[in-house]
């Protein structure tokens, strides 16, 4: 299984907001800390907020930052909202459904579970445990930028 660009920039926009919820984040900052294009992110935040994930805020002086505790966020329910599309086989709902052997085929229940299983694994850790390393992940993120670091 391989996620999406969508998913592991979701989950990057999150840990950059984790580890700076005091204060409110721009786009701009995330851009340039990972070198992700601006457009990809502002699809994410938009999403996000949709989701009452992040707040985010307008104006000169606007930004984002996370609605909840990183804690209360399950890293789970995250990739389950960005995958939404990402089909694993195309006997699954929402593939194309063109294979002979459909009706009789074991597989598709065997990667059922296991797609269940990968994300009731992922359920078990929140932005807050992928995220308690925090000097390391400051120290990459914000190495230009040492004046955002408390």
């Amino acid at each position: 299984m391989r996620l999406t660009l969508m998913s592991d920039y979701t989950m990057r926009v999150l840990m950059f907001l984790a580890l700076h919820p005091e204060r409110l984040t721009t786009i701009a900052e995330i851009s340039e800390s990972y070198n992700i294009s601006r457009n990809h992110l502002t699809k994410i935040v938009h999403q996000l907020g949709k989701a009452n994930y992040i707040e985010t805020t307008r104006g000169r002086s606007g930004g984002i930052r996370l609605s909840k505790p990183a804690g209360d966020i399950s890293v789970g329910k995250i990739i389950r909202l960005m995958e939404t599309s990402s089909v694993l086989v195309e006997c699954f709902p929402g593939g194309k459904g063109q294979c002979v052997i459909s009706s009789a085929c074991k597989l598709k229940h065997a990667l059922a579970e296991a797609e269940n299983a990968f994300y009731s694994y992922l359920d078990t850790f929140t932005l807050a445990d992928i995220t308690q390393n925090t000097d390391p992940l400051k120290a990459l993120l914000f190495a230009d930028t040492k004046s955002l670091t408390p």
